[in-house]
């Protein structure tokens, strides 16, 4: 009898990545194609797909049934003979019938850029609203894909009780099932925008500023979020690695207490369905009182990243320094050479970039203090008188301000100098009123 056992070997999944780099580009923020090609081999693989082959197609003019030249796709269609690959992703917006055209010509599957994308959101949301997110994306996607969809369109239902009639085609039935999902879609996620308007209002009640945390897509935003708040969310080098908004609690180094948060990141492109879509996920940036900007000024891109972020920024209505404070915080210097390096860490001013490493915690006490500077500058300084034996009223005081100075008086009473912002100001008002005096 043999010792040996078989053992099955899963093979990995194969895709070949077309870039389309379009020749009417002269922005000044733009980047070449070779970049934008390994940004869609960096989503690709975000997924689990082996790369194995790669191809740029410069487009002059669209082609209205294959996007693409009949040259390329034949080019195209050779190297998949050669590879075989399960899918191929072009990293552009397809129509349907292009998308199904290309199909038939490379015979497989075949990804738009806002597939992909769709398909990593699938794989990364985790909590209930982001899941809902996803999916009600993805249905507005594929409701304008049906034709492509389905083969079998010719066949029809039979119509209901005496009236005869045609019937319902297969895609009338198919429409009316999306519709009726994206409507409980649409109704459920207002109930989780009301449960977060709830959280938001007991958030208020303990009046915590909220920094929210933005960035190109594999910027560095969760390590530090991680670095600064001990939170232990997942942070690998992928792209979208965080699509679930995460918040935790925060005291700077003056004693200020602050929610901080962490958002999915932006991408170039990003379909405007999906920005509609995801609108309540970031509805902690509409909300917060401080935006951070975290950039990779490792990447060779990092300045078209930028553009990308605040153009994504500008759409969600929030104009970076503008209506709000703003911070620009440089990240993954420990990968930069040491001179391209010291040029950024010897930068100086209220409003200059702060550079760090959230990998090595280098620059982190540099960007707290600014995160300190930041929040308290709407704070107001106040003096409070109180009974020095009065130790609950104390504790309150510190919990809920920042106390400066305490001095103790030969009557028993201790003289407290403290900052508050001004949502925290009405609730020392209501509590203590008289006892309040402006230094």
């Amino acid at each position: 009898m043999s010792t040996e056992h078989d053992t099955d070997v899963v093979q990995p999944r194969t895709a070949l990545v077309v870039h389309i780099e379009p020749k009417t580009r002269h922005e000044a923020s733009d980047r070449d194609a070779r970049a934008r090609l390994a940004e869609a081999v960096g989503l690709t693989a975000a997924i689990g797909l082996v790369v194995v082959g790669e191809h740029i197609v410069p487009l002059a003019r669209p082609v209205p049934a294959t996007l693409m030249g009949s040259g390329k796709v034949e080019e195209i269609a050779a190297d998949a003979r050669a590879r075989e690959p399960e899918v191929v992703i072009v990293n552009a917006q397809l129509s349907p019938v292009q998308q199904r055209n290309l199909e038939k010509a490379w015979n497989a599957k075949v990804l738009d850029r806002t597939a992909l994308i769709l398909e990593i959101f699938g794989e990364r949301a985790r909590t209930r609203e982001g899941r809902l997110q996803v999916e009600l994306a993805h249905l507005n996607y594929q409701k304008s894909r049906l034709v492509r969809s389905w083969t079998h369109l010719e066949r029809q239902r039979g119509g209901f009780g005496f009236l005869g009639g045609p019937g319902e085609s297969q895609i009338e039935t198919d429409r009316r099932l999306i519709g009726e999902r994206l409507t409980k879609i649409r109704r459920e996620l207002e109930g989780v925008k009301r449960t977060r308007n709830l959280q938001r209002r007991a958030r208020k009640r303990v009046p915590f500023p909220l920094i929210a945390l933005v960035g190109y897509t594999n910027a560095g935003k969760s390590t530090l979020f991680n670095s600064l708040t001990d939170a232990g969310v997942l942070a690998k080098d992928v792209l979208f690695a965080t699509l679930d908004p995460t918040m935790r609690g925060l005291r700077l180094p003056g004693g200020t207490k602050v929610i901080l948060s962490d958002t999915v990141g932006f991408i170039a492109d990003l379909p405007h369905e999906l920005v509609a879509s995801f609108r309540a996920t970031l509805e902690e940036v509409l909300e917060a009182d401080l935006i951070v900007h975290v950039r990779d000024c490792a990447h060779l891109e990092s300045e078209a990243q930028k553009v990308d972020v605040l153009k994504v920024l500008a759409e969600l209505g929030v104009e970076a320094g503008n209506d709000r404070p703003f911070i620009e915080v440089l990240n993954k210097i420990d990968l930069l050479e040491p001179e391209a390096r010291e040029g950024l860490l010897g930068r100086e001013g209220a409003n200059a970039p702060i550079a760090v490493s959230a990998r090595t915690g280098e620059g982190l006490d540099q960007l707290l203090s600014r995160f300190e500077a930041q929040i308290s500058s709407a704070n107001i300084y106040f003096q409070l008188t109180l009974e020095a034996a009065d130790g609950e009223a104390q504790a309150w005081v510190y919990r809920h301000g920042r106390v400066h100075e305490r001095q103790f008086n030969d009557d028993a009473t201790v003289e407290l100098t403290l900052s508050a912002t001004p949502a925290e100001l009405e609730q020392f008002n209501h509590r203590f009123g008289e006892k309040m005096v402006s230094p």
